[in-house]
């Protein structure tokens, strides 16, 4: 097999390559139609992952971007990337026979990469790993774990609030996460734990710290990076919202103000993003 295809793509590498690509999208369209389906859907419903539809954009810049480094590597067939592709299509089946829409989507990133090295070599696999584990961040996690890490968020959001506010001499009473203020009560729900923000920078911060110029340990920082800045944003915005509520009125805290402040302090968080980067490149 491997020297078959080696021969076909000296004789002809384009029509080679043009065929390759058309039989694979055509299968991978087949097979994975319903998974695609509902997973454009939870990102049009789901506002904690409508940040899934920039993913596949920014992984698909990533390889543009590399795209001469990428033309310049010789196309070396790997007969074990059969295996690779079997596991994704195995693992596929399991989370089909068991209604796990994670492992199917996920199943999606392992036959991808097992077509790769199978068609293309372990070259063209390395060189197209970022961008393939960059498509991670467009699958949403089940709920049990996003549960698991919202609710500790939360309660962390709401004790950081909580000091804020005391420290700016605003009488605060907290009960696990909801704020008990003289002029209103703030709860801390799930859209208010930062979780949503936290997966959106992690994303961003991902693409920001491979496409940037620092050494591989600084990019790794400012990635991890996106972290504390999430929560140290969210804990502004609630505290900011808590102010509000308590100087204004308590229907600052409310409606069309508190979507604004999600956007404010995602534009923060942007910003302290690439402060961090400016630091790191100094």
């Amino acid at each position: 097999m491997h020297t078959f295809l080696h021969r076909l793509t000296q004789t002809n590498p384009k029509a080679v390559g043009f065929a390759y690509g058309a039989l694979f999208v055509a299968s991978f369209g087949f097979l994975y139609l319903g998974t695609l389906t509902e997973l454009t859907t939870d990102w049009s419903t789901n506002p904690n992952f409508s940040h899934g539809y920039l993913v596949p954009l920014i992984s698909g810049f990533l390889v543009w971007r590399d795209k001469e480094r990428l033309r310049a590597l010789p196309v070396t067939p790997w007969n074990l990337g059969l295996a690779v592709l079997g596991g994704g299509l195995l693992l596929f089946w399991v989370g089909t026979i068991g209604a796990e829409l994670f492992v199917m989507r996920c199943s999606m990133l392992i036959t991808l990469a097992g077509v790769i090295l199978f068609c293309l070599g372990r070259q063209w696999a390395r060189a197209l790993a970022v961008p393939l584990c960059y498509l991670m961040f467009m699958i949403p996690l089940p709920t049990i774990i996003w549960n698991k890490i919202a609710f500790p968020l939360q309660l962390m959001a709401a004790s950081g609030a909580a000091q804020a506010l005391s420290l700016l001499g605003v009488p605060v009473f907290r009960e696990g996460n909801v704020l008990q203020l003289a002029t209103t009560t703030l709860e801390v729900v799930d859209a208010c734990s930062g979780l949503r923000s936290l997966m959106s920078l992690l994303a961003l911060g991902a693409a920001f710290a491979f496409l940037s110029s620092l050494s591989p340990w600084k990019k790794w920082v400012l990635f991890l990076s996106s972290v504390p800045i999430a929560v140290l944003v969210n804990v502004v915005r609630l505290t900011t919202t808590g102010l509000l509520a308590v100087y204004v009125s308590p229907e600052t805290a409310k409606g069309t103000m508190h979507d604004l402040s999600g956007l404010v302090a995602f534009g923060g968080a942007l910003f302290f993003l690439y402060f961090v980067n400016q630091c790191l490149d100094r």
